[in-house]
């Protein structure tokens, strides 16, 4: 089997995996910012890195996957000025902030179970590592790598640059760095333009606040990261992810303080998903492009016509590469969906398939090598599921007496088309919005006799009503009546 490959983006090229500690792999992955709804841009990131956690896990590595929740609030555009974005909600909702939180936090997990995403090994939030990031600023203070003014603490850009280099991740240069900022208003205790807030001391109105040397406040948006994956992984870890968008400031913010501290360059490989648009245009709640995920899956949404599962969704976007800019659009989706339907079918053929002494038409072993290499390189899922509908076709075949099977290859077959799309795709195979019509056309059958059994009744037609009743006991259908009427179970 070939060795797995991934892109690094620090060095921009494709590099062979070779963890830390042979076996283990540390995975940091930059969480939700909790103020709103989590949109399915986001979603898109945490379903590539979920792929992700999965393969490595199906390779057999331990991975320590560590995904954080940022509850602090940063502040406008990340910017080191302006309102902090959950205090601004909590204040428009009249609430307190940590009621934001709670309440986004929620969504956001909600979310990603219906998407079938594994959880995290641990979900640290900024809140509760607030005492660790005033650690990591008073060790960047003693380094020479920030300064004090007025309660606030900055990251000197300038003085870290001639030490180490600064823009190595975007590929950014720090000359064009300076020529490009614009001086904002409010930033007058800076140094220079580009340096970036550790610690701010906080206005009167500002409710999220802790005490520090430095003054009552808040930490800079990149710090928890840094605290967060350090503490949990360790000075030196294997992958660091997060969306495209983060690239810069926010990961080249994290490199320049755990280099500051630690005097290491933080992560060997630095992965980076790609954006989601939305009919070929940018997703942004401001312009009305915008979709979230659960008005997808109930179709009540102005943008398509009809709705469109979770397991149709996450096999949507499983079919771009998570490098890639993926366009959501309805005829992508319908064609998603009727292809997540062929897969679904093949795969509930496979024990209907009658067997031969021999397979014909078919080599297993290739495909299996086929499926590996595929992942193996930058985890190509759409290169994945384009072999598993070969084997989609082969399986037709056979059960179309145009191919054959023997039971030693339609066993591993079995087990490879379950892995590949179960374990390794998270796909839910079955989650069909077919199955969905079933269901909500079996609901809608029972509570229709459990009304004209309710209209028997009132006519004292008690012949009906037993009948209708026990003909349901006779299909497992129980009813119970109550004071709210009568409701039913399977």
């Amino acid at each position: 089997m070939s060795s797995l490959s991934v892109y690094n983006s620090l060095s921009r090229k494709k590099e062979v995996f070779t963890p830390i500690t042979e076996n283990y792999v540390g995975m940091y992955v930059c969480g939700p910012t909790v103020y709103s709804n989590v949109h399915l841009g986001n979603c898109r990131t945490f379903i590539s890195f979920d792929l992700i956690y999965r393969y490595l896990k199906h390779l057999g590595y331990k991975v320590r996957y560590v995904r954080n929740i940022t509850d602090a609030g940063h502040l406008e555009n990340d910017a080191d000025e302006g309102e902090d974005r959950i205090a601004k909600k909590a204040r428009i909702e009249q609430i307190e902030p940590m009621e934001v939180v709670q309440r986004y936090t929620v969504d956001f997990h909600q979310t990603l179970e219906k998407l079938n995403t594994l959880p995290p090994s641990i979900e640290p939030t900024a809140t509760g590592h607030i005492i660790e990031q005033i650690e990591i600023i008073k060790g960047i203070l003693e380094a020479g790598y920030a300064y004090e003014v007025n309660g606030s603490v900055y990251f000197d850009v300038i003085k870290f640059n001639a030490d180490h280099k600064y823009g190595k991740l975007s590929g950014r240069n720090i000359e064009d760095l300076i020529h490009n900022t614009r001086t904002l208003d409010g930033q007058s205790d800076k140094r220079n333009p580009q340096d970036f807030a550790l610690w701010k001391k906080a206005e009167p109105q500002h409710i999220m606040r802790w005490p520090a040397p430095w003054s009552d406040g808040f930490p800079g948006w990149h710090l928890e990261c840094t605290a967060m994956s350090t503490k949990y992984l360790g000075e030196q870890f294997d992958i660091h992810g997060g969306g495209m968008d983060l690239k810069f400031p926010h990961h080249e913010c994290e490199i320049a303080q755990a280099e500051a501290i630690n005097k290491t360059t933080p992560v060997n490989y630095w992965l980076h998903a790609n954006m989601l648009t939305l009919n070929g245009k940018k997703m942004a709640k401001s312009t009305g492009n915008n979709i979230l995920p659960d008005e997808m899956f109930s179709g009540e949404n102005a943008i398509f016509t009809k709705a469109f599962s979770p397991a149709v969704t996450r096999f949507f976007l499983l079919q771009a590469h998570y490098r890639s800019i993926v366009d959501l659009s309805e005829e992508a989706l319908l064609a998603s969906e009727k292809g997540f339907q062929r897969l679904s079918e093949g795969i509930g053929l496979l024990s209907q398939l009658d067997i031969s002494t021999a397979t014909e038409g078919f080599d297993i072993t290739a495909w299996e090598a086929k499926c590996y290499q595929a992942m193996n390189d930058d985890f190509n899922s759409p290169l994945l599921i384009a072999q598993l509908f070969d084997a989609v076709k082969f399986i037709n075949a056979v059960h179309n007496k145009k191919a054959s099977v023997s039971k030693e290859d339609l066993a591993a077959l079995s087990e490879k088309m379950n892995a590949f799309t179960q374990e390794v795709l998270g796909l839910e195979i079955g989650a069909t919005e077919s199955d969905e019509k079933v269901t909500n056309a079996l609901e809608g059958t029972i509570n229709m006799l459990i009304e004209i059994r309710k209209q028997a009744r009132d006519n004292k037609d008690f012949a009906t009503s037993d009948r209708i009743r026990d003909e349901l006991i006779a299909l497992g259908v129980q009813l119970k009546d109550g004071k709210e009427g009568t409701t039913f179970s399977l």
